[in-house]
């Protein structure tokens, strides 16, 4: 089984932006990224942390799955 990448925050937005999401805004280290599909808002909360937990990029990879295809995803988030 492949083994999840560490990132950071910066990182996994960076690759949600290839999926046509954008940073809707910004609290403290929460960035709000959001994107729109056929008239449903798509909604993602990332914190932007210089390293995140295995458990927190799990969760996030989890989250975007819903939105993204998980074939396309999965590059980006396991080696």
């Amino acid at each position: 089984m492949p083994e999840l990448k560490i990132l950071s925050g910066n990182q996994i937005i960076k690759i949600l932006t290839k999926f046509g999401f954008s940073i809707e805004r910004q609290k403290g280290s929460h960035v709000k990224l959001q994107r729109t599909v056929d008239g449903s808002r798509q909604t993602l909360t990332i914190p932007r942390h210089q390293e995140l937990d295995k458990g927190t990029i799990k969760a996030i990879y989890n989250q975007a799955r819903q939105y993204v295809a998980e074939g396309e995803l999965k590059k980006h988030f396991y080696a």
